[in-house]
């Protein structure tokens, strides 16, 4: 028996099993990108999500602390499903140049690194709650633009793109602190950890401009600081 035919494998895929053409209307779509100097070395991230009608909507780069430049996309593409989540957004396409990202997102690669199983492992779960999700791999060209912010953000010399909130928060390690590969802390580790995050105060909502890898159902307490916002 002649063996079955090989077909070649589709640039995206839909991470739950969508059919086909089912693709709504009205998909935003978010834009990430990782770097990494030295890998492991100084580490960023960017995220850039359009409207259905390609108008930018949010905008963020973030240096992080010292780690690989895969640690780096996965913190992209959680920014981009946070984001996603907590505003309401169903319907959500990402768009990447990191085949290993991509393919692991898809299934179709196996999730071996340790310091990745924590990250894929929350990605999984917040793309659960998007009614319509799917994750394609393109051309470093096609991603300029988030390429070219997070590179300019580990250029900045640890300058914060995009802040103008600082809290701290309970329940997840740092994301700022040397040489994390940002593991969730595993469930009755430690009762209660504190670490500081920046957000965003727009449209009357706190917006995280990092990836926050909190537990399900995990009770946040904050202490604010406002720095000094912009006026027109």
């Amino acid at each position: 028996m002649s063996p079955p035919p090989k077909f070649p494998a589709p640039r995206s895929a839909r991470l739950f099993g969508e059919p086909e053409g089912s693709s709504p209307a009205g998909v935003h779509t978010a834009y990430i990108d990782g770097a990494s100097r030295g890998n492991p070395g100084p580490a960023a991230y960017a995220v850039l999500v359009r409207d259905p009608e390609g108008k930018t909507v949010f905008e963020m780069g973030k240096k992080f602390g010292r780690d690989t430049n895969n640690v780096a996309e996965y913190y992209g593409l959680l920014a981009a499903l946070d984001y996603a989540t907590s505003h309401g957004i169903r319907s959500l396409r990402i768009r990447s140049d990191s085949e290993l990202l991509v393919r692991q997102m898809q299934g179709r690669y196996k999730v071996k690194s340790p310091g990745l199983k924590p990250l894929h492992e929350r990605a999984s779960r917040l793309a659960r709650q998007i009614s319509y999700f799917t994750i394609e791999h393109v051309p470093r060209e096609m991603n300029r633009e988030a390429d070219a912010l997070a590179n300019a953000v580990l250029d900045s010399a640890g300058a914060s793109s995009g802040a103008a909130v600082e809290s701290s928060a309970a329940g997840r390690r740092g994301a700022d602190s040397a040489g994390s590969s940002d593991s969730p802390p595993s469930p009755g580790s430690s009762p209660v950890r504190t670490m500081r995050v920046r957000a965003r105060f727009s449209g009357g909502v706190l917006v995280p401009v990092e990836a926050l890898n909190l537990p399900e159902g995990a009770e946040v307490a904050l202490e604010l600081r406002v720095s000094r916002a912009h006026r027109s």
